[in-house]
C-alpha cells in the first residue's frame, strides 16, 4: 500500500461515523420516537405519571452534572429545583402563562441562586461538600415554608395552564406531556453537550486528580463554581417543568426527600452517564409514588432496600451493565 492510500485509510476512518456510534443515535431516535407517541396510546394518569418522571429527570440530570461528572456529591440541588418552580409558578399567576418565558425565569432564578451560594459551597470537597449543600436545601426550604409571600406550608396554588407561542391553554395531559418532553430532550443535548466538551473533560479531570489539574495550570474553583451554577439552571428549568405540569408548587418539592431520591436516582442509574440516572429518576419515582401502593405505603422502606441491591449487585449502576455487556 502507497503512502496516498495509507493517508485515505487513514482518513476515511476518522471522518466515517462509528458502528457504535450510529447505533447509539438509532437506539435514541427510537427511544424519543416512543415517547413522543406514548400520548396516542395511554390514557392521561399513566401520561401525568410519565410527565412527572421526565420533569424529576432535568433535577437528576443536574445532580448527575455535580456528582458523576465533577465529583461533587451534593443534597441540595432540590432547593433550586423548588426556586424554579416557585419562579416559574409566580409568573404563571402574576405575570403570563407562556411556558416558555416561565422556563427562562425558572432557569434565571436557578442560576442566581445557585450563583450566590454556590461560591461557599465550592470551598469544601466529600463529606463537607455535602453538608453544605444539604444544609442550603434546608434553609431555603425552611423559607419557603414560612414565607406568607409563596403561600407558606400550605404552597403556591392557582397557576393557570401553560399555554405555547400565544396558543390556548394546555390542558390535556398530552399536551402538557409534550411541551415537558421537548424541553427535557434539549435539555439532555445540553447537558450532554457541556460533560463531553473541552470543559466536560476539564471537570471529570478535576473529579479524578484535582492536585495535578492544578499542578497543569487549570483553576479548579473556577471550573467548580461554573458547573455549580449550571447545574442550578438546569436544576430551575426541571422546577418549571414540575410547576407546569402540577399547577401547584409546595415547599417540600425543596426538602431533603426530594434532594435524597434525586441522589438515589444517580447512584441507581450510574454516576456520569447522564443518561443512566435518567432511567434510574423513572426506577426511583415509580417504586416511590406506584410500586409501593401495593405494599401499604412502604415507599422508603422499598427504596431503602433498592439502594442496598443496587450497591451490591450493580455498584455501576444501570450504566454499568452496558459498559460490562461491552467489556464481556
Amino acid at each position: 500500500m502507497t503512502t496516498v492510500e495509507k493517508e485515505r485509510t487513514v482518513a476515511a476512518s476518522v471522518t466515517a461515523p462509528a458502528p457504535r456510534n450510529r447505533a447509539r443515535g438509532a437506539a435514541a431516535g427510537l427511544a424519543l420516537l416512543v415517547l413522543a407517541a406514548l400520548p396516542l396510546v395511554l390514557a392521561a394518569y399513566p401520561i401525568s405519571t410519565l410527565t412527572r418522571i421526565l420533569a424529576f429527570a432535568v433535577l437528576v440530570l443536574s445532580v448527575d452534572l455535580l456528582t458523576g461528572v465533577c465529583g461533587l456529591p451534593t443534597l441540595g440541588q432540590a432547593a433550586y429545583f423548588g426556586v424554579g418552580a416557585y419562579t416559574a409558578a409566580l409568573v404563571g399567576i402574576h405575570v403570563t402563562s407562556d411556558a416558555a418565558v416561565q422556563l427562562l425565569a425558572a432557569v434565571g432564578a436557578g442560576l442566581l441562586a445557585a450563583a450566590a451560594t454556590g461560591w461557599v459551597a465550592i470551598r469544601a470537597k466529600g463529606i463537607v461538600f455535602l453538608m453544605l449543600t444539604l444544609a442550603i436545601g434546608e434553609s431555603l426550604h425552611q423559607i419557603a415554608d414560612t414565607w406568607s409571600v409563596v403561600g407558606g406550608s400550605n404552597g403556591l396554588v392557582g397557576m393557570p395552564p401553560i399555554t405555547v407561542a400565544g396558543g390556548p391553554p394546555l390542558r390535556a395531559a398530552g399536551y402538557v406531556y409534550w411541551w415537558v418532553l421537548a424541553v427535557f430532550v434539549a435539555v439532555f443535548a445540553v447537558t450532554a453537550l457541556i460533560a463531553s466538551s473541552p470543559y466536560g473533560r476539564t471537570l471529570r479531570g478535576i473529579r479524578d486528580n484535582e492536585p495535578r489539574m492544578r499542578a497543569l495550570g487549570y483553576r479548579p474553583a473556577l471550573a467548580k463554581f461554573g458547573v455549580f451554577c449550571l447545574a442550578g439552571a438546569v436544576a430551575g428549568a426541571g422546577g418549571a417543568l414540575w410547576a407546569a405540569q402540577a399547577r401547584f408548587v409546595a415547599p417540600g418539592d425543596l426538602g431533603f426527600e426530594v434532594a435524597a431520591l434525586a441522589l438515589l436516582s444517580v447512584v441507581i442509574g450510574g454516576a456520569g452517564s447522564l443518561w443512566g440516572p435518567c432511567l434510574g429518576a423513572a426506577v426511583a419515582l415509580l417504586v416511590r409514588d406506584t410500586i409501593s401502593g401495593y405494599v401499604a405505603g412502604r415507599g422508603a422502606l422499598l427504596l431503602g432496600v433498592l439502594f442496598v441491591a443496587v450497591v451490591f449487585l450493580m455498584p455501576r449502576g444501570i450504566a454499568g451493565l452496558r459498559r460490562r455487556r461491552r467489556m464481556a
